[in-house]
C-alpha cells in the first residue's frame, strides 16, 4: 500500500509526496531527512493522505496534485489549512 500525502508547512505552503508510511515520513520531514523543500519550510501537519494500491498509481496522483495551484489543492482535496 502506498500513500500520497500533503503537508502544511510553517509558511502556509503545501508540500506533496508519496510514501509507504505517512507517520514515519512526516517525522523524517520534521527531522530534516525528508525532501529538500521541507528542510527550509518546516512541516506543521499532514492535511491530506490518500491510499494507492501501487507505487505507480501514487506517483501519477502525486504528479496530478503537484500540477494544481494552491487554491485547486484546497478545493479539490477539501483541505482545512
Amino acid at each position: 500500500m502506498w500513500f500520497v500525502y500533503v503537508l502544511l508547512c510553517s509558511n502556509q505552503s503545501l508540500y506533496t509526496g508519496i510514501t509507504k508510511d505517512p507517520k514515519q515520513r512526516f517525522l523524517e520531514h520534521i527531522n530534516g531527512k525528508g525532501g529538500r523543500y521541507t528542510r527550509s519550510h518546516k512541516p506543521v501537519k499532514i492535511v491530506y493522505k490518500e491510499e494507492s494500491s501501487t507505487k505507480s498509481e501514487a506517483l501519477k496522483r502525486e504528479k496530478q496534485i503537484k500540477g494544481w495551484s494552491r487554491l485547486e489543492k484546497i478545493r479539490n482535496l477539501n483541505l482545512k489549512t
